[in-house]
C-alpha cells in the first residue's frame, strides 16, 4: 500500500444519507473474512482466499491503514473502499494516479450502496487532493463494475490484458460530478 502522502489519517468518518465510511475496528474482523472468502466478491479478482487461511492471518483489527475505509450500514460493515496511489505497473495512464477500489458483501448488492460510498470517497479525495485525477480498474467482463464506473464519471483511458482477462482502466478528471 502506497501511502496517500501528507493527508491526516484517519479522517473524520464520512457520512452519507445511509452509510458511514470509517476506519476499521475489531468488530469488523468477521465481515472482512467473509468479504475476502466470498467467491461472488472475488469472481473478477482472481478468486477468494481460503477461510481457514484468513482466520489464521487476519489481524484483530483488519485493514487499518491509510486509504482503507469500512463501509458501515446501521452499525455493520457491508464493504470496503480502498484508496491508494498506484505505481502504474508499466501503464502510463496509471502511473502515480490515485486509485479507487471497492469490495461489497453480496447481500448488499443492488441497493446503490457502492455508488453512494464511492461518490462519498471521491468527494473526500477531491477535497484532500484538489485537482488530481482518480483512476479505477476493473475487468471488462464485470458489467456491474463497468456501469458503476460510468455512473461515477470515469471514462476509458485504456484496455489491457492481465490475469488472463481484458482489464479496463478509467480516469475521472477533477471536478467531474458523480452519481
Amino acid at each position: 500500500m502506497d501511502d496517500l502522502g501528507p493527508v491526516t489519517w484517519p479522517p473524520e468518518p464520512i457520512r452519507t444519507e445511509r452509510l458511514v465510511l470509517r476506519e476499521s475496528e475489531t468488530r469488523d474482523r468477521a465481515a472482512f473474512i467473509e468479504l475476502h472468502a466470498s467467491p461472488e466478491v472475488h469472481t473478477y479478482l482472481g478468486g477468494p482466499r481460503r477461510r481457514e487461511e484468513l482466520e489464521r492471518e487476519m489481524p484483530g483489527t483488519p485493514a487499518r491503514w491509510p486509504g482503507s475505509f469500512v463501509v458501515d450500514l446501521d452499525g455493520s460493515m457491508i464493504g470496503q473502499i480502498l484508496l491508494r496511489r498506484t505505481p502504474g505497473d508499466g501503464r502510463p495512464a496509471a502511473a502515480g494516479k490515485l486509485d479507487l477500489g471497492y469490495l461489497f458483501l453480496p447481500r448488499s448488492w443492488g441497493f446503490g450502496y457502492a455508488a453512494e460510498a464511492c461518490a462519498a470517497a471521491l468527494g473526500w479525495l477531491a477535497r484532500a487532493f484538489p485537482g488530481e485525477p482518480v483512476m479505477l480498474t476493473t475487468q471488462t467482463a464485470n458489467a456491474r463494475s463497468m456501469r458503476l464506473a460510468a455512473k461515477l464519471g470515469f471514462t476509458e483511458a485504456e484496455r489491457y490484458e492481465a490475469w488472463g482477462a481484458e482489464q479496463w482502466l478509467g480516469i475521472r478528471s477533477p471536478g467531474t460530478p458523480s452519481g
